[in-house]
């Protein structure tokens, strides 16, 4: 297919993609969302809805039994899903998140044979990489993989892990060569079933309630020497490549989750009355709703074209500035949806600190974006690092 027929079609594709998500979220997904927040618990009927509408994993490739949809594609689906709420939006991003390393590194025999459960919906796949030593300084990580015939047997504590303990899968980096520093590191398929894992009490935070965060426990899980995703000592390179593309999720659920709350202010102004006429007339209240829609489509077009460059680099076309605007999307989204959302939050005056209202639990939402998937502050550095070579 040529690029401009490709973008054509992509072109016609999207926006009807983005109407059926969309239209998904509003009859399931945002019903769900104050009580999935207020409980804690994993939505499971969210995530039939989403599976029923194979929208769960659309970037597994038709190959292993998936949609095959492109970065931008993924980026819409997880928008908006975080538009009605942040935490089911982590079921689309993370099962991406886990299933990349595969895709980047992994032997064939790996892929056909977890990647067809997760296109399915029969499996989530988890991503564990930081540890309680080991968080912007993932290098830093103690969990052991010992080669013990073929076998690698594997000892150590992951945490911050999203939708552990719902996740049938996850990718784990070890250590397998203690004296090689990051090139000692390796990245493996570990199964929930298999023996010696455990998962630790659910994190109590700030938002995101309604997705697990656990720690992954590995006591002497023995894992066969084929779930070794890629070779020995490359896990650490598969996982900042992975990041590379996984960043962009992120960015796109802050820009759902901000434009969820632009959307329910713009509404709220143009309702609310004092002094006798549409609080929406008054033009201070004009200059915020303008600044917040600006800062949003700033992110989006930056999240956008990142997508772009990331499915190129996926296909096998080295982007060499895709570290540096996945970055640059992911903090920019994200530092745009807590400002957002927190002007959100002040349109609605008292009403906006309410539970009564959805952006209180948006604006506590917003805030993980700009932590996770590698915090903002070190994704300036990861820029800064890009500019300055």
């Amino acid at each position: 297919m040529s690029l401009a027929s490709h973008l054509h079609d992509a072109a016609e594709e999207h926006p009807m993609l983005r109407e059926t998500v969309r239209a998904l979220a509003d009859d399931k997904i945002a019903p769900r969302a104050a009580e999935a927040d207020e409980t804690g618990e994993f939505p499971w009927d969210v995530y039939k809805a989403l599976v029923a509408a194979d929208l769960h994993a659309v970037h597994v490739p038709e190959q292993y039994g998936g949609a095959g949809a492109d970065a931008l594609a993924a980026v819409i689906v997880i928008e908006e899903v975080a538009r009605a709420c942040a935490s089911s939006s982590l079921i689309p991003a993370v099962n991406k998140l886990g299933t990349v390393p595969l895709l980047l590194s992994a032997s064939e025999e790996l892929k056909s044979r977890y990647l067809p459960p997760v296109a399915r919906g029969e499996a989530m796949f988890s991503y564990a990489l930081s540890e309680p030593e080991a968080g912007s300084d993932a290098a830093a990580m103690k969990t052991r993989a010992v080669l013990d015939g073929d076998h690698y047997v594997l000892d150590g504590v992951k945490m911050w892990i999203t939708n552990a303990g719902v996740s049938e899968y996850y990718t784990v980096m070890a250590v397998t060569d203690p004296s090689a520093g990051a090139r000692g590191i390796s990245a493996f398929v570990v199964e929930k079933s298999d023996e010696g894992v455990s998962f630790g009490p659910k994190e109590r935070k700030l938002g995101i309630k309604g997705s697990p965060t656990r720690q992954v426990i590995l006591e002497g899980v023995r894992v066969p020497a084929w779930r070794m995703i890629g070779e020995p000592g490359t896990g650490f390179r598969t996982a900042l490549a992975t990041l590379d593309h996984t960043r962009i999720t992120i960015a796109a659920q802050a820009l759902g989750i901000a434009q969820g709350a632009l959307d329910y202010a713009v509404g709220y102004v143009k309702e609310r009355r004092q002094f006798g006429k549409p609080v929406a007339d008054f033009q201070g209240v004009q200059f915020m709703i303008a600044d917040m829609a600006m800062k949003l489509e700033a992110a989006r077009q930056l999240t956008y074209h990142a997508a772009a460059k990331s499915e190129l680099a996926m296909n096998g076309q080295p982007q060499k500035d895709l570290t540096f605007l996945s970055s640059a999307a992911k903090c920019a989204a994200s530092d745009a949806a807590m400002e957002i959302t927190t002007d959100a939050v002040q349109l609605l005056g008292g009403y906006g600190y309410t539970q009564d209202f959805p952006v209180e639990r948006m604006m506590r939402d917003a805030k993980i974006t700009q932590i996770y998937e590698g915090t903002n502050q070190v994704q300036r550095l990861v820029m800064a690092r890009q500019l300055l070579r």
